[in-house]
């Protein structure tokens, strides 16, 4: 009989891989009126908040920070390094690779594509032998997402520059960090990663439309010999500002300033390292109950294998095409929204889980009680005891 009473009435739940959901405090922080852009509060917190943006980053160099999504930053950062008809290596995994890569070509860079697919990490192989038949040093920057969001495939970004390192190679090694930073382990320094790219509406748990570029000395000089960089694009004065409004290139996001240093403050008090020890166990409770459900065979995970796999989103795979069915089911007769196949061949089959940001175990707990719901009222096969062995991951003390 078909339930025709719906049960999605109270505070809905926005499980998609981004924007993930916002803290009180900072809504909080950002309910305010506008306040001054020429002295006081808002211009004496800057240097305090780039500072804690690159604690996040794990970076001693420098950022940038744009009015944008993360589409902008590909172009921020694109815009300071690479000059028309230069070449870039772009190793792809999913649907955001080969957007940067098309906006690489927007840009005048030629591109060189290498497709895994979007099911599988990145073939080390095939990406040596690219940079070794490179032997003229034409390639000028990797184009390297760490997570993708549409597959949630992770990549090995220091593996990626130790192959660089190993071949010689004097490419920039940059990173799409825009689903992963705050919430995957992510060290700019640490990894030899030359640009960083992200934005604020993912582990950084602020609204939509602020973006950031990070870049080190070695992207700075490719940044000075460059014949002309757009005046709204140039990280130069954005990071080195001798007036307020240089940080933006005129006004600034004022109230997407204030949320993101509430933000801010609530990631560097529970410190990095627990950040991305949370986020790493509530993933585990996750791909244990997506396993379990595996095992009725009409249920995939997108990612087979564990440690290519992102802490920050789960893209997973129905036959028959009942992704669809299940995602409306959960949001119109629960009240739960979950992500769409982004990017995927058989969208329709396709949904995605967002753990990110703000989020906690009872959160995760609840988004799989919704999808094992959705999985039992659509009569879709599964495995039993998913929500058992999700509830162990979170009760064990190691």
């Amino acid at each position: 009989m078909t339930n025709s009473i719906s049960l999605a009435q109270g505070r809905e739940y926005l499980a998609i891989p981004g924007p993930s959901v916002i803290p009180d405090a900072v809504l909080q922080a950002m309910h305010r009126p506008s306040p001054n852009i020429y002295e006081g509060e808002l211009i004496e917190m800057m240097p305090s908040l780039t500072r804690d943006l690159c604690r996040v980053a794990r970076t001693e160099h420098n950022v940038a920070i744009y009015i944008s999504n993360g589409h902008g930053t590909w172009e921020a950062a694109l815009s300071n390094v690479i000059a028309p008809g230069e070449t870039v290596l772009a190793p792809a995994s999913g649907r955001f690779t080969h957007g940067w890569a098309e906006m690489a070509e927007g840009i005048g860079a030629k591109v060189q594509l290498i497709d895994f697919g979007s099911s599988s990490a990145w073939d080390f192989d095939r990406i040596a032998e690219a940079l070794r038949d490179d032997k003229a040093h034409m390639i000028k920057a990797v184009l390297a997402v760490h997570v993708d969001t549409s597959s949630s495939i992770r990549n090995d970004i220091p593996a990626l520059r130790a192959l660089l390192d190993d071949l010689d190679h004097p490419a920039l090694l940059m990173a799409d960090c825009i689903a992963s930073l705050g919430c995957d382990r992510f060290e700019m320094d640490a990894w030899g990663v030359d640009v960083t790219v992200t934005a604020c509406q993912k582990g950084l748990m602020t609204p939509a439309g602020t973006g950031f570029v990070f870049f080190n000395d070695k992207a700075q000089a490719k940044r000075a010999a460059m014949p002309r960089v757009s005046q709204y694009w140039d990280w130069q004065p954005r990071s080195n500002p001798e007036l307020f409004y240089q940080y933006f290139n005129g006004t600034a996001p004022t109230h997407h300033l204030y949320g993101l240093r509430a933000a801010l403050d609530m990631i560097h008090a529970e410190g990095m390292e627990q950040v991305w020890a949370r986020h790493e166990r509530l993933a585990m409770a996750i791909w244990e109950a997506c396993e379990t459900w595996a095992q009725g065979d009409a249920l995939h995970l997108n990612v087979a294998e564990r440690q290519h796999r992102s802490h920050a989103v789960t893209a997973l795979r129905l036959t028959e095409g009942r992704g669809t069915p299940l995602r409306e089911f959960t949001e119109n007769q629960l009240g739960l929204t979950l992500g769409i196949g982004l990017g995927m061949d058989d969208w329709e089959g396709c949904f995605r889980l967002g753990h990110m940001g703000h989020v906690n175990g009872q959160m995760v707990m609840a988004t799989l009680g919704g999808v094992e719901t959705a999985l039992a009222a659509l009569d879709i096969p599964r495995g039993k005891g998913a929500l058992d062995a999700a509830a162990a991951v979170l009760a064990s003390k190691t």
